[in-house]
């Protein structure tokens, strides 16, 4: 991260940058960045290989064949729609290290994988030019690429093979590639560095597709120090975390049923809430939110173990009707402080938070690190841009009760920084009901 961030117990920071604590209140030009950002590694026998790729909804839905190697209907497919029935964009990361590239005689494939085993090569005579061919480039049989050319120097690189320029062009009915693995997948060395990777990226969920508890344990500690250290804030979705016991952490608790393990496993749910949660919107909330994906999830528990695993920090699925519904939108925080009290156990509420956290930021290193004077002017300017962004939040139902006043803009304990108090009350959905009818 280039600037400082995160938050402060004293005034003592050495970067620039915003510092913000949120703590509960004691009992007695700005916009509002859009969701939808997911982070997701995942394990694939095609892609591009030790980088962040961005994919949007769009893109997706147009260019699967591409980017994954496999049409958008495709079982290998799943685990990606799932993440885009809420998600608008995903910061992917193809996991798999070592992974050799299939090639034959005309043809190298451009990605690592197995998948590059399903491409042929087709050389056909063309009967309309003089010692012409025509080059088809092949995937499981259908053609993706066709080029006319007199020689194999002329031949283009496409989006699947880079061919061997020296060689010389025969007809011939295909040449399939061959050799191509997909080397290891989901291994901590992996993750760590896709972790590594995806550092410097805006995202709002990131999602752990593994049940692994070292790899789970990797991604807390990675969340926490993000958000705590650098002030970046996003919420993990884990599947069965032990102890996480983390406002920034949601802990999903159901299995599948049914599920293919050669493609998924037990914790493929990540997929869809990951998407969810970067999807909700921040006056929203997932609290009874249907879920719409393809999997068979496993809802079989009692109205008892219903209650132990919300006491206990999970978020949990569970059957309305033929619907099969998020019980309610909560994290994996139980241990409740002065600092942090029960409403910071709500997503909704976390979302609001971090909302400010990373807008507020945004606001000031852009407008005001380096480049307004810390005068009374200056710092009445920067007062005027948090309470416009405060109403915005307001307007849309996210916080209520909000009083300019409450804001408090002050020069800090050196000349360079400044000091800002907020109160602030975000909007929860309705949950419970309690009704008396008296009868007459």
């Amino acid at each position: 991260m280039a600037l400082g961030g995160g938050t402060f117990t004293v005034q003592n920071k050495i970067l620039p940058g915003a510092y913000i604590n949120f703590v509960s209140a004691a009992n007695a030009s700005t916009t509002l960045s859009d969701r939808g950002v997911v982070a997701m590694p995942f394990v694939a026998d095609w892609g591009k290989e030790n980088e962040v790729i961005e994919v949007t909804n769009e893109e997706f839905f147009k260019n699967s064949v591409k980017l994954f190697g496999y049409d958008y209907t495709h079982p290998q497919m799943q685990m990606f729609r799932e993440i885009f029935k809420n998600a608008k964009k995903m910061y992917g990361y193809r996991l798999n290290s070592n992974a050799q590239k299939a090639q034959n005689a005309y043809a190298t494939a451009v990605c690592g994988g197995t998948r590059g085993n399903a491409i042929t090569i087709v050389v056909e005579n063309d009967v309309d030019v003089e010692n012409g061919f025509i080059v088809r480039t092949l995937l499981d049989n259908v053609e993706q690429d066709r080029q006319t050319v007199l020689t194999a120097e002329e031949l283009k690189n496409n989006d699947f093979v880079t061919f061997q320029k020296e060689v010389t062009l025969e007809a011939t009915a295909g040449i399939p590639l061959t050799g191509g693995t997909d080397g290891e997948g989901r291994t901590p060395q992996n993750y760590q560095k896709f972790l590594e990777k995806i550092e410097k990226y805006s995202f709002h969920a990131l999602g752990c597709n593994s049940p692994e508890k070292e790899i789970v344990d990797l991604f807390i500690a990675f969340t926490k120090r993000m958000r705590e250290q650098h002030g970046v804030k996003f919420q993990t979705v884990v599947y069965r975390a032990e102890n996480a016991d983390y406002e920034g952490v949601i802990s999903l608790e159901n299995k599948l049923l049914n599920v293919d393990y050669n493609l998924f496993g037990d914790f493929s749910l990540v997929y869809w809430l990951t998407g969810a949660v970067a999807g909700c919107a921040v006056q929203s909330s997932l609290t009874n939110k249907i879920y719409n994906g393809e999997y068979d999830i496993d809802t079989d528990y009692t109205q008892t173990q219903l209650e132990q695993v919300v006491e206990n920090g999970k978020l949990i699925f569970h059957k309305v009707g033929d619907n099969v519904c998020i019980l309610k939108d909560i994290n994996s925080l139980v241990t409740l402080t002065k600092e942090k009290n029960q409403y910071f156990q709500s997503n909704q509420v976390v979302r609001v938070l971090d909302q400010i956290g990373n807008d507020i930021a945004s606001i000031f290193n852009s407008k005001y690190l380096g480049k307004v004077q810390n005068n009374y002017a200056g710092r009445i300017a920067f007062w005027n841009d948090i309470v416009d962004f405060y109403n915005k939040l307001q307007r849309i139902e996210a916080i209520t009760d909000f009083n300019a006043e409450d804001i408090v803009v002050k020069q800090g304990e050196s000349k360079e920084s400044v000091e800002v108090t907020t109160y602030v009350t975000p909007v929860q959905s309705m949950e419970k009901l309690y009704m008396t009818v008296i009868v007459r």
